[in-house]
């Protein structure tokens, strides 16, 4: 069975950002945490993807490329919202990251991914790691759809904060 062992972490500074990234906009037909298919449409290329239920890093993922035209068809069924990113794909040290920058109800958030052939496999963290947020249901995309960033308890106390609306 194809599996995904990932980890992922909050970003803490901007000095990863040294090129243009892919827009990306994906739905989900399915947020069931047993069985996640969402329909991910990028710039020039779209993808049909299952993932089963996470254990650690781990869970089991299908993956499969789909024609665009199909892509924005399927999107148009699934839950609301969509989620909107640009992601930026940097090699460091011998692993390739994703980085994600939000956008819509999840702008101001920035999430590095790294893909690893087992748990165990040692990764050299780059400068601009920030917290390490695997397993943090928060932070899956399936909940980012539902629940968005700026829904989040602490991040409308700070935009309260920042707009002197603290009442």
């Amino acid at each position: 069975m194809p599996v995904e062992i990932e980890r992922k972490f909050l970003v803490a500074d901007p000095s990863w950002k040294t090129g243009p990234g892919c827009t990306l906009r994906q739905g989900y037909l399915s947020r069931d945490p047993q069985r996640i298919v969402r329909i991910r449409l990028s710039d020039d290329a779209a993808w049909l993807t299952i993932k089963g239920t996470t254990s650690g890093a781990t869970r089991a993922e299908f993956e499969y490329p789909i024609p665009p035209s199909d892509a924005a068809e399927l999107l148009a069924l699934c839950e609301r919202p969509l989620l909107e990113k640009t992601r930026y794909r940097i090699e460091y040290r011998g692993h390739y990251w994703d980085i994600d920058e939000f956008h819509g109800d999840n702008a101001g958030l920035i999430i590095a991914e790294v893909e690893l052939k087992t748990e165990s496999e040692h990764v050299e963290l780059p400068q601009w790691i920030g917290a390490e947020v695997t397993g943090d249901p928060r932070y899956y995309n399936s909940n980012l759809s539902k629940h968005p960033y700026s829904q989040w308890p602490e991040q409308k106390t700070a935009a309260a904060l920042l707009t002197g609306n603290s009442k």
